[in-house]
């Protein structure tokens, strides 16, 4: 992950309360910039002037950041944890007509936020939800950033590639399978779940793997059904045979622990 990006101080601004925000978390609170509307958890509230202005600035630098997408930027703000801004940008064939924009009237951020909000009050190891800004461009056409608390550590597929202690490895592993199984015994689908979206990190002695990247995830009444729960499993595992190939990382053993 990138260095934290120092950010200036925010102009005066007024911003405007959205009290009546639809769909909105009551632990949540808008806040309107011109165009962009931010939302944050309350405890961040006094610091939305700040925050909107660094995610101003990312969005307008159009500099690569870190993650698959290189859409992952780490924010320092005097005052706040450290946090992580993702930006939304598209996948596919799309991402060469629209790359960050999106259409619609309920932004996939706030979706996102809402949903990663709930996840983890279910218990399931999510990043900690910060809030999400959204830009409107046009009606209708809008981009934004979701934003977490930063987490030290890496993605599983960079951890298999730099850690060869085998016995490390089948703890993360272990892990990472015990974070997939609670997700889905607590009724989370994750439509893109993959190697880059699985994280490893340190909690005392030992490792833990947090579930990331929620875009296009659907909270159900728990547990998932035997079919959700193979889709997870299939999209996983064409993850990491695309990642790796020849099996150099991923022997069977390994893929069978995370089946």
């Amino acid at each position: 992950m990138s260095a934290p990006r120092p950010t200036r101080p925010a102009s005066p601004s007024p911003a405007v309360t959205a009290r009546a925000a639809p769909g909105l978390d009551p632990d949540l609170t808008a806040f309107r910039f011109g165009r962009r509307m931010l939302y944050l958890r309350k405890a961040l509230a006094p610091l939305s002037a700040a925050i909107v202005a660094a995610l101003g600035e990312l969005a307008a630098s159009r500099s690569a950041g870190e993650g698959n997408r290189q859409s992952a930027y780490r924010i320092a703000i005097p005052g706040a944890p450290e946090m992580v801004a993702r930006a939304s940008r598209r996948g596919g064939l799309m991402r060469m007509l629209l790359t960050d924009l999106y259409i619609g009237v309920n932004p996939r951020q706030l979706r996102e936020l809402n949903l990663t909000l709930e996840a983890r009050q279910r218990g399931i190891p999510v990043a900690d939800p910060m809030g999400a800004m959204v830009e409107w461009v046009a009606p209708f056409l809008y981009r934004g950033f979701f934003v977490t608390r930063a987490i030290a550590g890496m993605t599983l597929w960079e951890f298999l590639r730099t850690d060869d202690d085998l016995r490390v490895r089948d703890h993360v592993l272990e892990q990472a399978r015990l974070a997939i199984r609670t997700m889905q015994a607590r009724g989370l689908f994750h439509a893109d779940l993959n190697l880059h979206n699985l994280f490893v990190t340190k909690i005392g002695e030992s490792f833990a793997v947090i579930v990331l990247d929620l875009d296009k995830a659907q909270l159900f009444n728990p547990p998932l059904t035997p079919a959700l729960c193979h889709r997870n499993s299939d999209r996983l595992q064409r993850s990491a045979r695309k990642l790796d190939p020849a099996g150099r990382y991923l022997d069977a053993h390994a893929l069978s622990t995370l089946s």
